[in-house]
């Protein structure tokens, strides 16, 4: 019962981090979009821009880890 409850977590922390991704990278997305518009020499900061939040997946998926290694 135990190791249930430590995957449903490890689950829910992986599931948590890529809603808040996704809300995240659809509102930086299309305010980058508008700006492309604007000024096209900004592609690169735009791609950066949308590239970090995905590192709250990578955290969501280390600690998923931890409690999957350490449960």
């Amino acid at each position: 019962m135990e190791n249930a409850i430590i995957a449903i977590a490890a689950a829910f922390s992986i599931g948590v981090t890529a809603l808040a991704t996704s809300m995240a990278q659809r509102a930086i997305g299309s305010a980058g979009v508008g700006a492309l518009a604007e000024k096209p020499e900004l592609v690169g900061s735009i791609i950066i821009l949308v590239a970090i939040p995905e590192t709250l997946v990578i955290l969501g998926f280390a600690v998923a880890a931890i409690m999957l290694i350490g449960g």
